[in-house]
């Protein structure tokens, strides 16, 4: 990685303070003009709050970056009006319904949790407007749970389990899982386990999302695998509070375990520096892709924050990306049906390549990226060196809504 990188690819200097000015919310009287209203549904506060913030950041900045600095699609006005639902589905619920209905949204973005997102599905479909969910990660939100007013920038679970698997599935390997006892790590577990091909699935392990005391949790990890013959490998699926990696410390290398998992921010990568050759898949990391528009998030990113983006950093400025192209096409239309018609087979450039919206199920068809950590005294976090981009249609994604 060089310093040549994060320079400055674009041309025209980010003015944040001007954007952020433009994004205070106006009463719904002002809304029937010509501003276009955006309600983003997120966890400013709550468990995920580093998340939410992180896309909250991404969001912002990949408005001005897709209108060019004007915040201006077709002649109207880009809105953006912040609801923190605390990590609550409850709360979430009732923003989302005051966002349509009272706020006057005419398309709303989030959440940070999958647990809240479930919550939002049938209020999206009762006011008939769009929800581009951004970025819980549950299968069952473009699965089972979905309905045509939904459309996801982020990652499914699928998507995070099968590039996984590109880096574990292999003859002889034996797989532990620990992840948390919810929507998002266990549909997580389930769609691994439906990738894995190759090597076994011997136990999994589910622990409250409060979990600061993983030892018993990992004393049954190990009671499974430590008398299995083969690579054994605990895999583990986690988000927000608490520190899993902490299992490493009961001297999992005395039985011949491994330990894997995806990406994660980089304050909880910090973990990874302790787990040098370490192999997994991620979403994204600001080092790795290698295009136009994640070079004018790096480097404007770090004009702004003196650090580079987060993981959730791209993930908003995909969605707003997303956003503006199908206004774009609308010629600034926001009726829910236009605005459908437009975005699904919508393919778009993000800081992670070309996105596109399947019109099976509305879920962005993306790259993940297989990595291995390696340790620089320069990161203060493990560094995930790219072993290989891991293309959309290698990874065959199940389109799990029975539409």
């Amino acid at each position: 990685m060089t310093h040549g990188f994060f320079r400055a690819a674009a041309r025209a200097a980010l003015a944040l303070s001007a954007v952020f000015g433009g994004f205070c919310a106006s009463t719904p009287a002002l809304a029937q003009g010509k501003e276009i209203r955006i309600a983003h549904v997120y966890s400013r506060t709550g468990p995920l709050e580093a998340y939410g913030r992180q896309t909250q950041t991404g969001l912002l900045m990949g408005l001005d970056y897709a209108t060019g600095g004007t915040m201006m699609v077709a002649g109207r006005k880009l809105v953006v009006i912040e609801k923190d639902d605390q990590g609550k589905p409850d709360v979430g619920k009732s923003l989302l319904a005051t966002a349509y209905g009272d706020d006057k949204a005419d398309i709303a973005v989030g959440p940070s949790s999958s647990g809240v997102a479930l919550a939002l599905l049938p209020v999206a479909e009762e006011y008939r407007k769009i929800l581009l969910v951004e970025p819980a990660v549950a299968d069952s939100i473009t699965g089972d749970k979905w309905n045509k007013y939904i459309f996801r920038t982020g990652r499914n679970s699928s998507q995070d389990a099968i590039s996984n698997a590109v880096a574990l599935d292999r003859p002889g390997t034996v797989i532990a899982t620990l992840a948390q006892d919810y929507a998002f790590g266990r549909d997580g577990v389930k769609a691994f386990k439906d990738a894995i091909k190759k090597a076994k699935v011997v136990h999994e392990e589910f622990l409250p999302t409060t979990t600061t005391d993983f030892t018993a949790g990992a004393q049954r990890l190990i009671d499974k695998l430590k008398d299995q013959p083969g690579r054994k490998v605990i895999f583990i699926i986690w988000a927000g509070a608490g520190n899993p990696f902490k299992i490493a410390d009961l001297d999992l290398k005395r039985h011949g375990i491994e330990i894997a998992t995806g990406g994660n921010i980089l304050p909880a990568m910090a973990a990874y520096k302790a787990l040098p050759g370490m192999e997994g898949a991620t979403y994204y990391y600001f080092g790795i892709p290698k295009n136009p528009v994640n070079e004018w998030l790096v480097s404007n990113h770090y004009k702004q924050f003196k650090a580079p983006p987060d993981f959730f950093t791209a993930g908003g400025m995909s969605a707003a990306i997303a956003i503006v192209e199908a206004l774009k096409r609308t010629g600034g239309d926001t009726t829910t049906g236009k605005l459908i018609k437009a975005m699904e087979g919508l393919s778009f450039e993000t800081p992670k390549g070309r996105m596109t919206f399947r019109p099976e199920d509305h879920q962005a068809m993306q790259s993940m990226y297989h990595f291995k950590i390696k340790v620089d005294p320069a990161f203060a976090w493990g560094v995930p060196e790219l072993v290989r981009e891991i293309k959309p249609e290698e990874m065959a994604i199940p389109i799990r809504n029975k539409r």
